[in-house]
């Protein structure tokens, strides 16, 4: 499979979201019917999955009256519209949240400013310098709340490689409480680091687009901060949630390889199996637990990006179970409040290890093998193929073998 800027299917898919959306899309993305679209990767997969059926379905019966009726009342020339909804499961406090939450996406100034920061992920083009974006006053004050808060949190809670590579991007990439980093320099820490490249979106990405971008070690990263009236909290993600949850953590080389190894899984793969490694992503690369030194840390970015449940996961209230990939891929997820059940990983080689084991077992015709020096797929469904990747990799240790020679 080539590389993302040609003319694959799976390229075609997440690079036409991302930046073949007109005016109206654009639009849509800004109303209130877009509250919580990206909250987890896997409702996007299980809309997926069932999005085939309810098609099925409706050329079936096309004639088939509307189940859904939307009824106002008008007085004095003026429209009513009560809103009903149910969180479901959700604890008492959430209820203040979700009016948070209304209240950001009622706010026309703030829904102008994230169509204007939209723009730029419509219109970027693969390879590009990505644009910088001018952060308000009023923007900078939310990250240094959300910043300070959580960074206080870090050297009690976090891994080791997360706050490794934190430090560096405050040394390199202008991590700061009065600066909200760029991407595009963030973006060359990475490659630099775990050949990991940042591409901005506004958020509408399928799961199955998300997961295949991470096979060529493209991370699509949001631009936009969350509402100044909930600055601990966000209903999708945001640049806060971005650069401090899953930037210092990609920035690791073993971290950065298990997660392109979600994203190789994904190719081919059934929209079952989508569901399944979308789960395996929300309980690792989001809400992940490790060991280190006989403690717990987390490296998820979700914990990582949300002071109140960083404190939550390590503390004696939730469950805490062994990552074992078959078991954690048909775990219930909880988008509403704070996870019941998190994964705890002996390492990220461990885990990324069972992550290759599971993987295997994903029955499709082919496997895939990512080159580095071209940033494509190669498609191993030959035995032509996958000896010519023998003799590569025989070279390589080749190379190994002769360099432990010359220091022994």
């Amino acid at each position: 499979m080539p590389t993302p800027n040609s003319s694959s299917a799976s390229a075609k898919g997440f690079r036409r979201a991302v930046s073949e959306m007109d005016s109206k899309q654009a639009e849509a993305i800004m109303s209130p019917q877009f509250i919580g679209r990206r909250q987890s990767l896997i409702e996007d997969a299980r809309k997926e999955r069932e999005a085939a059926a309810a098609a099925a379905a409706a050329s079936a019966s096309e004639t088939a009256e509307p189940t859904e009726t939307i009824v106002f009342e008008e007085k004095d020339g003026m429209a009513m519209l009560n809103l009903l909804f149910t969180l479901k499961g959700a604890k008492t406090s959430l209820p203040s949240r979700a009016l948070k939450v209304f209240e950001g996406f009622s706010d026309q100034v703030y829904r102008q400013r994230r169509k204007m920061i939209a723009e730029i992920a419509f219109h970027y083009k693969h390879g590009d310098p990505i644009p910088r974006v001018e952060y308000t006053a009023e923007e900078i004050t939310t990250w240094r709340e959300v910043y300070s808060t959580l960074k206080s949190l870090y050297p009690s809670h976090a891994c080791k490689e997360h706050l490794d590579a934190f430090h560096l991007l405050e040394r390199y990439c202008g991590y700061s409480e009065n600066n909200i980093p760029q991407l595009e320099d963030v973006s060359r820490f990475l490659k630099e680091r775990t050949g990991f490249q940042l591409r901005p979106v506004a958020g509408l990405l399928s799961a199955r687009d998300f997961l295949a971008s991470l096979a060529f070690r493209v991370f699509q990263c949001t631009q936009y901060i969350r509402h100044a009236s909930s600055p601990m909290h966000s209903p999708e993600p945001d640049c806060c949630h971005e650069l401090l949850g899953h930037v210092p953590i990609l920035a690791d080389r073993t971290f950065a390889q298990f997660s392109q190894d979600i994203g190789l899984a994904s190719l081919g793969a059934t929209d079952e199996e989508i569901e399944k490694l979308s789960t395996l992503y929300w309980f690792t690369v989001e809400f992940g637990l490790c060991k280190q030194n006989g403690m717990i840390k987390a490296y998820g970015a979700g914990l990582l990006s949300s002071y109140g449940e960083l404190i939550h996961s390590l503390s004696d209230e939730p469950e805490l179970r062994d990552f074992d990939p078959e078991s954690t891929a048909v775990q219930p997820y909880q988008d509403q409040t704070y996870q019941p059940v998190y994964f705890v990983s002996e390492s990220f080689s461990d885990a990324k290890a069972k992550l290759r084991a599971y993987a295997a077992h994903i029955k499709r015709p082919f496997s895939v093998k990512y080159d580095p020096y071209t940033y494509s797929i190669e498609l191993l469904d030959s035995p032509q193929k996958i000896h010519h990747s023998l003799e590569n990799l025989r070279d390589e240790l080749h190379s190994l073998i002769d360099a432990l020679n010359i220091i022994s």
